[in-house]
């Protein structure tokens, strides 16, 4: 089973999520891939807690996969997608990430450049597609509306995208680039780490809090790193084999991060907690009321609004 994942609150995002899983299908077949939303029939789904069932529905779908393309663009990357993109990584899954934004990002001006914002998002994902320029202009025509032909060079950027990327995706999930092993190193016992959030200081008294409970505490390096490269790698291994994953959504949307590691740490049955003290809710037709991306808001444990509800879980 092939999975696209992608951000699916707007139509144009569903739209482009589509077209990579009709070209898609057309070489593994239909029944191969699933196409969230689509597949679930989100708006006339009817259920008690019905973001909680989508919740159960796709992790149930992440274990069965062979591969997975996951579409991402610009600064701000969507949580749930990051979610799942290291629920997948996690279990050994080969993740492709398709890509026409044209930027790339850094901590200084002349420092290496990383893929997204996250140097962690292209340490555990398999490759990135990026096709960053407009398609060839068409034939010189006088009559041409000049808008139609920019409309026609986005979409001839966006089907080089998704041509590529399938081949990416089926050439790592057979042969040599076969799905990997899952770790099997066992968590180490009584040990936490940390993710702070990018966008603010981890607070001191979560750091504390984690210390006094008697936790043998790690804390994510790459944020401050000379080679991130390395410091995203570590900090992968170190929070895979944590027992305990506390991390700092805080900010406009899940830390892409932090994301990743909620969902590896969600595959693994790791205890999660994370924390969030100014929640803003997300309403959508027919969902309970959430306080984040419902993939964050289900995988993780427990949302911690202040030190001390941090301290009374950690002490649990």
């Amino acid at each position: 089973m092939f999975y696209i994942a992608h951000r699916l609150f707007a139509a144009h995002d569903r739209a482009l999520a589509a077209h990579l899983a009709h070209h898609l299908a057309a070489k593994t077949g239909t029944d191969a891939v699933f196409l969230p939303f689509c597949d679930t029939d989100e708006e006339h789904l009817q259920a008690p807690v019905k973001g909680l069932r989508l919740f159960e529905l796709d992790r149930r779908r992440l274990h069965t996969l062979t591969g997975m393309i996951a579409i991402l663009h610009g600064p701000s990357l969507d949580d749930g997608v990051c979610m799942e993109i290291g629920y997948a990584a996690a279990l050994g899954v080969p993740v492709i990430v398709m890509t026409t934004d044209f930027q790339t990002y850094s901590h200084h001006p002349n420092s290496p450049r990383w893929e997204f914002t996250d140097p962690l998002i292209e340490t555990i994902t398999r490759r990135v597609v990026r096709v960053p320029r407009l398609g060839t202009l068409p034939p010189a025509d006088d009559t041409a509306d000049r808008f139609a032909a920019f409309a026609s060079r986005n979409h001839r950027q966006v089907h080089e995208a998704v041509a590529r990327s399938v081949d990416a995706l089926l050439d790592a999930a057979t042969g040599a680039g076969e799905r990997a092993a899952p770790s099997t190193t066992p968590a180490r016992a009584g040990s936490a780490f940390v993710e702070p959030s990018p966008y603010t200081p981890v607070p001191q008294q979560v750091v504390e809090a984690a210390r006094t409970a008697g936790y043998d505490l790690r804390t994510a390096r790459r944020f401050a790193a000379a080679d991130t490269a390395a410091a995203a790698r570590t900090d992968w291994n170190e929070a895979r084999h944590a027992e305990t994953l506390i991390a700092d959504v805080s900010g406009p949307e899940t830390p892409p991060g932090a994301a990743a590691l909620i969902g590896a740490a969600a595959a693994q049955g790791r205890r999660v907690g994370v924390y969030l003290p100014h929640p803003v809710f997300t309403h959508a037709p027919g969902r309970e009321p959430n306080w984040r991306n419902l993939m964050i808001q289900y995988a993780a444990g427990r949302h911690l609004s202040t030190p001390e509800d941090l301290t009374t879980w950690l002490h649990r």
